[in-house]
């Protein structure tokens, strides 16, 4: 693998096992994706707003009173959280 050859640093393909290889090369790229997708998920929502109207009509929670990140587990309703789960 020229122009640096190949670099593992962890020892992880020391086996030489092409199937093991090829699955943590698949997992690798599936995880930089979910990751990917976590940052716009936080990012998106200061960029453009939130959605306008109610999360919960019922206990009064708008989907602007919601914040961004490790926050917003607590604003949902247990109900909500339930729904997503579910």
């Amino acid at each position: 693998q020229d122009p640096v050859g190949f670099w593992d640093p962890a020892g992880f393909a020391a086996d030489g096992n092409q199937a093991n290889f090829a699955r943590r090369r698949q997992t690798e790229l599936k995880h930089g994706r979910i990751s990917q997708l976590a940052a716009m998920g936080y990012i998106t929502p200061e960029v453009i707003g939130k959605l306008p109207g109610y999360l919960s009509p019922s206990a009064g929670l708008k989907f602007a009173d919601v914040p961004n990140g490790l926050a917003a587990i607590s604003k949902v309703p247990a109900a909500g959280w339930g729904q997503i789960l579910a």
